[in-house]
This record gives structure tokens, sequence and C-alpha cells, in this order.
């Protein structure tokens, strides 16, 4: 079964037209990765597998179950863990308070836990949250995201700001959590690094995706890698082998 499964997806801000027919699936268990330049409709994409701007034309399934006219509460109950770009903390909240406010499912996941993956968080559990480093906010929106047990986990740019060896260890745990059973879509700009852990990837260009294949497929084509900082749909499709 497929953890999550888009079909022809069309979304729009007002009048601005932005997803055009997107469709894309991750594999229960699996870490797929939706790679694409800025303002390609990564984080319109995520938004409406949230519910948080519903397409207007298309569907949504997770684990077969069409979630598409869904407010967020709805989805995340099912088991859908979401980590969105710029983390989201509770500024003046603590960092254990900023655990606690999850909706608690049952599962392997609990906050000893999370300070054991976490042993900085450890250490800085009574700090707030705008205390911490961009990294340390990273490791918290994650850490969130797991206490409700997910069953999927979706990551909106979890690089972004970060330096390269947090870059990296952030990687890690992500590719952690797929080997935890954990289905993941890793949403990114970082096209090298997601390649690196990823089972399969999509790039979306222009509100299309414009490639789907394996992973590593893609990991070899240095050229194609290089191109993702200014892809343009048409480029790729000329390029693109059926996916």
């Amino acid at each position: 079964m497929n953890a999550l499964e888009t079909e022809d997806l069309h979304t729009y801000y007002g009048k601005s037209h932005i997803l055009h027919g997107v469709s894309l699936k991750v594999e229960e268990g699996r870490l797929t990765t939706l790679l694409g330049r800025n303002g390609a409709g990564k984080t319109t994409t995520m938004r409406s597998l949230m519910g948080l701007t519903p397409p207007r034309q298309g569907s949504v399934r997770f684990f077969g179950t069409e979630t598409t006219r869904w407010p967020p509460f709805r989805i995340a109950a099912l088991g859908v863990g979401y980590v969105p770009e710029g983390r989201k903390i509770f500024p003046y909240l603590s960092v254990e308070e900023n655990l606690k406010v999850p909706l608690e499912r049952s599962g392997p996941w609990t906050i000893p836990r999370i300070y054991n993956l976490f042993p900085r968080l450890a250490e800085r559990k009574n700090n707030r949250g705008r205390q911490l480093s961009g990294g340390e906010q990273e490791m918290l929106s994650i850490a969130r995201a797991l206490l409700i047990n997910p069953k999927v986990l979706i990551l909106d740019e979890p690089s972004q700001g970060l330096a390269p060896l947090i870059v990296r260890e952030v990687f890690r745990i992500i590719s952690e959590m797929r080997d935890e059973g954990i289905s993941v879509l890793l949403v990114e700009q970082n096209a090298r690094m997601s390649l690196e852990i990823a089972d399969f990837a999509y790039v979306l260009d222009g509100g299309t995706i414009v490639h789907a294949g394996p992973a590593a497929e893609l990991a070899k084509d240095e050229a194609r890698i290089e191109s993702l900082a200014g892809a343009t749909a048409e480029g790729w499709n000329e390029k693109a082998p059926a996916a």
C-alpha cells in the first residue's frame, strides 16, 4: 500500500494557478524526496497535502483514505507528522513545553526517547524556543512531529539556513526515521544530500512534476543535479525519460 498518493492536484492562491496536475506517491516505509528550485511549488504541494491550502481539483489519500477536503487536525490524527518550512516552534515556550504541545498518540516515541535521540534538546530543555540555534530549532520541530508517533512524516526544507555540519546531522536523523519504518516525504533544495538518503525522487518546476524515478539514478546525473538550481519544465521534459 502507498502511505501517500496524490492525483492531478491543481491548487490556487486566489486567481494564481500554482500547482498544475501534481501526482506523486510515497510507498510505505520508503523515503521519497521532492526537489525543486525556489518558487517551483514545493511548499504549496505540502500545504495541499496537509489541508492548509486545499486543492481545487484532484485528490489526496493517506493509506487509501481520501483526505482532500479534511482540515489539518484530522489529517494529523491519521498519523501524519508535518515539519513546516520555517520550523514554527513556540518561541516563548521552553523546549519541554514545546514537546508537550502535540496531540498524544500511542507508540514508541515519548519525550524521554526524544531526548535520547536529540541530546542537545535534553541539555536545553528549560531554554525558550527563541534562545535555540537554527539547528536546535529544526531538531525541536522534528521532535514535535515524532511525538504524534506518525506513520508518515512530511518535512519541508529542513536544511534551510543551517550550517553544513548541522545539515548532515539532520539528514542522518531523517534517514533513521525511514529505518524505523516511518514513510517519509522530504521536500528540499539540497538535491545532493536528499538523493543520498532517498529511495525515490521527484522534481517539481512551475507547479508540474518534470521528473520521477529512483533517487540513485538521478544522483548519478551530475548535469541534471546542477540544473536544479535553474530548471525549467520545458528543459526537463525534453530530457526526462518516462516516469
